[in-house]
């Protein structure tokens, strides 16, 4: 388990749910800047926490017509 920070204790008191199942939900909804000012932290300090808690986030382009599926390893 990792060790949290007083501010990542505060944001999932704040939502009710752990950082690990907030943070990939918020930015692929709305992306790192958007997720960072929700939280009311720097972008910096986002992909900090990200790195730390292992989640890694990439991009994809898809052209028209194009779709990508998801899977979660249990």
């Amino acid at each position: 388990m990792t060790r949290k920070t007083k501010k990542m204790i505060a944001v999932e008191e704040k939502f009710h749910q752990p950082l690990e199942k907030i943070l990939p939900e918020m930015v692929t909804a709305e992306g790192l800047s958007s997720t960072a000012d929700r939280l009311g932290v720097s972008k910096a300090t986002l992909g900090y926490w990200l790195l730390k808690l292992g989640i890694n986030v990439r991009r994809v382009a898809l052209a028209p017509g194009e779709t990508i599926e998801i899977k979660r390893v249990s």
